[in-house]
């Protein structure tokens, strides 16, 4: 099965807190990988979100470690639609 990956940068304003995570992501920019797969069987290209990744970049609160985690893509999308509306999670 034929897949990709999507690349790109969120931002939060405000501080946000995702499942699996023991502490609030502080404001600012973060990379988000979305892994998809092709569509077999069908007549034209189309490709289906199979995992969603976020970079939590190196700071004192996770031990100067970066961190990929795996995160549930409409919770993000949810949090981004929050953060832009000034409402906190």
């Amino acid at each position: 099965m034929m897949t990709r990956t999507q690349h790109r940068t969120i931002h939060f304003n405000a501080p946000a807190l995702l499942d699996g995570l023991e502490y609030p992501l502080g404001p600012g920019d973060y990379e988000l990988n979305e892994d998809e797969e092709l569509i077999e069987g069908i007549s034209w290209l189309a490709y289906r979100r199979v995992a969603t990744f976020i970079t939590i970049p190196p700071t004192s609160a996770n031990g100067n470690v970066s961190r990929m985690l795996p995160v549930d893509a409409e919770a993000i999308e949810e949090l981004l639609r929050r953060d832009g509306l000034g409402q906190s999670a």
